[in-house]
C-alpha cells in the first residue's frame, strides 16, 4: 500500500527543524521554532530520536553536547532526563512527537525524518518506528515520514502503512557519510529500496539533484522533495528539478 502524499507537501515550503533562529531563542526542532513556522505558515520538517524509554523524541543529533549543556546519547536518557537537560538558549526542552503534533494540530504538513539509530543504515529493532507510529495513529493533519536508513521506512509501511513514506537520499559520498561503509554508501546512493518499501517520495541532497536516478524517479510519479535550501537563488535552481523544499537561514516564498 502506497498511501498518497498530500498536496500540501508539494505547495508549502518545509522550514529544516523548523523555523529556527538560536540567537533569538527558538533552537532547531524546538517548540518555539515550531510555533514561529506555524505563524509563517510555513510548514516544518523535524527529526526524531529515541530515549531510553522509548519515548519519540524530536531532536536532531544522536549525542547531546551540541545542543544542550550534557553530554552523551540520547539512547542513554529517559524522557524525563531530557526535559531536565533542556536545549542551549531555549526556555523549553526538546519536545516529543506527540506535543509537536498536539501544537502543529494539522494546520501545515509536517515531515518527520527518524534518524538512523544502528550508525550503519542497517536493519533497526522497530523501537523508534513503533513509537512513531502510535503517536501518529488518529492524526488527522497533512503529515509524512522519511528515514535515511531504508529499514526504518519499511518498517512504518508495516506498522503505519496509512502515513506516506519517503526516502531521504544524497550523494553519499565516501568521505563525507564516515564512518558509513563505503559499499553501503554506494547502495544507499542507487535509492535502490524506493518500490521495496512503498515510499511515494524522496527527499534528496540539493547539490545531487541532476542525479539520473533521481529523473528516473520523478518520471515514475515520485515526488521530488529537497534539501537543505539557504538563499533564493539555490531555491530557484533547486526548483527546476524538485516539487518543493526544505529550507533554512531565510523565508522561502509562501505560495499565493
Amino acid at each position: 500500500m502506497r498511501a498518497p502524499l498530500p498536496a500540501d507537501f508539494l505547495t508549502v515550503p518545509l522550514a529544516h527543524r523548523a523555523l529556527h533562529r538560536r540567537s533569538e531563542g527558538r533552537p532547531e526542532n524546538s517548540l518555539p521554532a515550531m510555533r514561529a513556522a506555524l505563524a509563517a505558515g510555513y510548514g516544518i520538517e523535524c527529526d526524531l530520536q529515541l530515549t531510553k524509554d522509548g519515548v519519540a523524541l524530536v531532536f536532531h543529533d544522536e549525542w547531546l553536547e551540541r545542543l544542550t549543556t550534557a553530554a552523551g546519547f540520547v539512547r542513554d536518557r529517559t524522557a524525563a532526563e531530557m526535559r531536565a537537560i533542556g536545549l542551549k538558549d531555549c526556555a523549553e526542552p526538546a519536545p516529543t512527537l506527540p506535543e509537536v503534533l498536539d501544537l502543529v494540530a494539522g494546520r501545515v504538513p509536517l515531515l518527520i525524518e527518524l534518524k538512523d539509530q544502528t550508525d550503519a543504515m542497517a536493519e533497526t529493532d522497530g523501537r523508534l518506528e513503533a513509537a512513531t507510529a502510535a503517536a501518529l495513529a488518529g492524526y488527522a493533519g497533512p503529515v509524512a515520514v522519511m528515514s535515511f536508513n531504508p529499514h526504518a521506512v519499511a518498517h512504518m509501511a508495516r506498522l503505519a502503512p496509512g502515513v506516506p513514506r519517503g526516502l531521504t537520499t544524497a550523494a553519499y559520498d565516501h568521505e563525507g557519510w564516515a564512518p558509513l561503509a563505503p559499499a553501503r554508501c554506494d547502495e544507499l546512493r542507487a535509492i535502490a529500496d524506493y518500490d521495496r518499501t512503498g515510499s511515494v517520495f524522496i527527499s534528496h541532497e540539493a547539490t545531487d539533484l541532476g542525479r539520473p536516478r533521481v529523473a528516473e524517479l520523478k518520471a515514475q510519479g515520485a515526488a521530488i522533495l529537497t534539501w537543505t535550501i539557504r538563499s533564493p537563488a539555490e531555491e530557484a535552481a533547486a526548483r527546476e528539478v524538485a516539487q518543493n523544499i526544505t529550507f533554512e537561514n531565510y523565508l522561502a516564498a509562501l505560495p499565493a
